[in-house]
């Protein structure tokens, strides 16, 4: 398989045929979408509390005596039935984490390169060096990628690109080696260069 190779401005320079220990793997999606959940499921922080009629301040004396007023019988403001009670069964702080094992999120982004490659949304690129940290430089390049967003694959990142790109709100980037399935497919585009296709590359030829 073979994609467009591209330059700083966003013109088409050339072809680049993709490695096929990463884009030649028929896509399970029933296996994406698990290791997509496991991604998710760590970035929940769980912080969620709610504070039960124990927990509430106030509400220690009984607001009536309990009969002849007329009224139902209570025996706290704090109850989950008043205004400013407390809550029943409500979010407490807990871990939403999942684990899954290494070999699972290899496959899970081989798999997931696979597919975006096939959809065409993956491209290369020579390199990520601009001459002047300036947002105008990459406008050509937003302009013919024309994604909602951008995640550009790297050896390394380059200073002033992190730093021209750091108004646009459809690029990202990320090291190659930090690559995962759930970056690969929630974004419109992959852009790589060829020194982070190779690491990427080299990586998982070892792991085979």
């Amino acid at each position: 398989m073979e994609t467009k190779l591209l330059n700083l401005k966003g013109e088409e320079v050339g072809k680049v045929n993709l490695p096929e220990v990463l884009f030649s793997v028929k896509p399970d999606p029933c296996f994406i979408h698990e290791v997509i959940k496991y991604y998710l499921a760590n970035k929940h922080r769980g912080t969620a509390c709610t504070k039960t009629r124990a927990e509430i301040s106030g509400g220690g004396k009984k607001p009536w005596k309990q009969k002849g007023t007329g009224r139902a019988r209570a025996g706290s403001t704090r109850s989950p039935i008043w205004r400013k009670g407390g809550v029943v069964f409500g979010p407490k702080p807990r871990s939403f984490r999942q684990y899954l094992p290494i070999q699972k999120l290899r496959q899970a982004l081989i798999e997931a390169l696979s597919a975006r490659a096939a959809d065409g949304a993956v491209m290369v690129m020579e390199n990520l060096a601009l001459e002047a940290a300036k947002t105008s430089s990459l406008k050509g390049l937003s302009k013919s990628l024309n994604a909602k967003s951008v995640l550009f694959v790297t050896d390394k990142m380059d200073s002033n690109f992190k730093t021209a790109s750091r108004n646009m709100a459809d690029f990202g980037w990320c090291l190659a080696q930090n690559l995962n399935a759930y970056e690969a497919m929630s974004n419109t585009k992959l852009v790589f260069t060829t020194a982070g296709l190779k690491v990427l590359a080299d990586t998982y030829k070892e792991v085979k």
